[in-house]
């Protein structure tokens, strides 16, 4: 049997001589593609397609199809679906946005695996082999991911992916914040991997450094403590996506730095009580007490390099405020920041609020409207226009990458220039997402018009 597994592109860049593919600079390793691969019973044959930088070869002998999809690659991933299913080969849709969406995605696809894969993806490719595939798999949650499942990382060769390898320890968050899909894939639960499952595998890999694709590796302290301790022998240079939080448990701190870690992710989302309570961001609000000033030099007393999320958008935002988080995250001398757009995620709490008071734009389903562009406001804020709320967020993001933004980041001396190596990933990232700023600006969904 010989199985496709696909790793679906945004879009389509619109220029003066028309549409051309976006291809990711920045693109990583579909590390969910190589669990899947490492899944799959010997005597299968798996080809790894990533659509985001290489041709779709749909005319290539294969007796199934299986791509994960997130809710902004659905538009491409339904045409990707529809060429192979017109070739008469059956098609799998899985990922964060059949699972949120499986009534929508279930029109483009033979069959569906909502939530985790590892309990049904050998009877998926059992029934494929034998012609009776079902419409729809639930794996649910798996109570212990990726359980003794190690990636095939050989797919990854030869694609041209950042030089990181990702990984994963663990799965979900606890926390229920109103905009966030993954809350809502992982019905707030939070699971992690067997330490030593994960020690073996980065052991058998050659990188020093590592990405843990986690949600929210601080989730359980006491999980994160044994993990990072485990680490410290392997002497490497990490970085994953962690909540504020943190900070409140000391020992966590010393033994998360001592295990090598260069810096998180962290969802700040906004400097205004107000707009966390409507979140349900309870989890931030005592580190913004102050501003978050406070838990901005705890890192920088760290060492950590911290990549600053905010979304914009929210019902207490106005253009100054927003202009404002601008202001704190160059203040801050951040080493990179993203000002998102709070995206209505269907499933989500926020979506079924906009729904409800009328404010979801292109028909409530923007991530197949052939008139929406990446990054623009998908619904009616309340203190401003849609364009108005689509320009400021770029201008944040126009402004944190400006040339003279990056060299004024640079010279944070605990962060940006603690080590040559801080340093050089600092120099190394920050021009490939300025780049990628102006690049990804108004793509359209999907390779059709």
């Amino acid at each position: 049997m010989r199985v496709t597994l696909i790793k679906p592109n945004l879009g389509r860049l619109i220029g003066r001589r028309g549409p051309v593919r976006y291809v990711d600079s920045g693109r990583m390793e579909p590390l969910q593609l190589g669990v899947l691969a490492g899944l799959t019973p010997p005597g299968v044959d798996v080809r790894l397609v990533d659509d985001r930088m290489e041709d779709v070869p749909f005319d290539a002998p294969t007796d199934l199809a299986a791509l994960t999809v997130e809710t902004f690659t659905a538009r491409r991933a339904y045409e990707i679906a529809a060429e192979y299913r017109s070739r008469g080969v059956p098609v799998v849709l899985g990922g964060m946005h059949p699972t949120l969406d499986p009534d929508e995605a279930a029109g483009h696809a033979d069959a569906l695996v909502t939530g985790d894969a590892e309990s049904v993806w050998g009877e998926v490719l059992a029934d494929a082999a034998g012609g009776r595939l079902r419409p729809r798999y639930d794996g649910g949650t798996a109570g212990v991911p990726q359980d003794g499942v190690r990636p095939r990382r050989d797919l990854f060769a030869g694609k041209g992916y950042l030089p990181i390898t990702l990984t994963q320890f663990s799965r979900g968050c606890p926390y229920r914040c109103h905009y966030c899909a993954t809350s809502c894939f992982f019905h707030a639960t939070h699971r992690h991997r067997p330490v030593d499952q994960v020690v073996d595998e980065l052991r058998a890999q050659r990188r020093r450094s590592v990405f843990f694709v986690d949600d929210n590796i601080t989730a359980d302290r006491e999980a994160a403590k044994e993990l990072f301790a485990a680490l410290i022998p392997l002497r490497l240079r990490w970085v994953s996506q962690a909540s504020i939080d943190m900070l409140a448990d000391r020992e966590l701190m010393d033994l998360m730095v001592r295990s090598g870690c260069q810096g998180h992710v962290i969802g700040f989302e906004s400097l205004s009580d107000a707009s966390l309570r409507g979140m349900r961001k309870g989890q931030n609000r005592a580190a913004a007490a102050d501003g978050y000033a406070g838990a901005v030099e705890r890192l920088r007393g760290y060492g950590l390099q911290t990549w600053a999320a905010f979304t914009v958008g929210h019902d207490g935002d106005t253009l100054a405020s927003i202009r404002a988080t601008a202001d704190f995250a160059l203040a801050s001398k951040f080493a990179f920041a993203a000002f998102n757009l709070l995206m209505p995620y269907p499933g989500t709490p926020l979506y079924a609020e906009l729904a409800a008071e009328g404010r979801l734009l292109y028909d409530g389903r923007w991530w197949l409207h052939p008139d929406y562009r990446f990054n623009h406001a998908a619904f009616v804020p309340a203190r401003m226009s849609p364009g108005e709320l689509t320009a400021a967020s770029f201008e944040c993001r126009r402004r944190f990458n400006a040339p003279s933004s990056i060299v004024w980041r640079l010279l944070e001396p605990r962060t940006n220039l603690r080590s040559p190596g801080a340093m050089l990933q600092y120099l190394a990232y920050n021009p490939l997402f300025r780049r990628e700023v102006y690049k990804k600006q108004d793509l359209a969904l999907g390779y059709r018009a």
